[in-house]
């Protein structure tokens, strides 16, 4: 589930835009619902809410996103193209292993407090799970499970495409490395104080190690 907390706590980063740029009307229906999802704690922003924000009409919105689901899609797209990029897992100059440990901890960033952490997984209680969730925003949690598998997946088959990982179920690989991600943040809300960075980091070390298996040297 902290898969959640990625566009969450990076929608948090984002300040609403001042004014209107000359901007292309996709991306500015983009931005619309990227400052939306940040003034409403992850919730889905609607068609109509964001086609307002845009100073558009609906019926143009849709000829861009014919769906409320193709619009999510695209937005996380974006957010987790911006705040969970490919860079780091491209670099070679720094060995395979590291490179995949550095991104898989780009997904905590958004929780790099304890106090953070507490606020994100509120956040992402009340919006999929708690009492005034929705139906709504519980199917949201279909998309952003997705994407961030995805995302995983991709660094995976990347190292995969170097020769640096054997190749085998990266999807499967991708979902224990996520549960391992999801249960760092939760200890990171429990703590009771201080910093558990270099304990959260081994721990993650042996859940790549554990993927790595038998690949060749990197």
């Amino acid at each position: 589930m902290y898969q959640h907390s990625v566009p969450i706590g990076y929608s948090r980063q984002i300040r609403p835009s001042q004014g209107r740029c000359a901007i292309d009307t996709r991306t500015r229906i983009l931005r619309a619902a990227t400052e939306i999802l940040y003034e409403g704690n992850g919730e889905r922003p609607s068609v109509r809410a964001v086609a307002a924000r845009a100073g558009i009409g609906a019926s143009t919105l849709r000829h861009y996103f014919p769906s409320q689901r193709a619009l999510m899609d695209a937005l996380l797209t974006a957010v987790y193209d911006e705040s969970l990029s490919d860079e780091r897992i491209r670099d070679t100059s720094a060995p395979a292993r590291r490179r995949l440990i550095d991104s898989l901890w780009s997904i905590l960033d958004p929780v790099a407090s304890v106090t953070d952490a507490r606020a994100v997984w509120d956040s992402v209680f009340s919006a999929f799970i708690g009492p005034s969730a929705s139906d709504q925003s519980r199917a949201g949690y279909l998309v952003l499970e997705r994407e961030a598998l995805q995302r995983i997946e991709a660094w995976l088959a990347i190292l995969e495409a170097e020769g640096a990982l054997k190749p085998g179920d990266n999807a499967a690989r991708a979902r224990f490395l996520l549960t391992v991600v999801d249960g760092l943040s939760i200890e990171r809300a429990l703590a009771a104080s201080g910093s558990r960075i270099e304990g959260e980091r081994a721990t993650l070390a042996f859940a790549v190690d554990a993927v790595f298996g038998n690949a060749a040297p990197a």
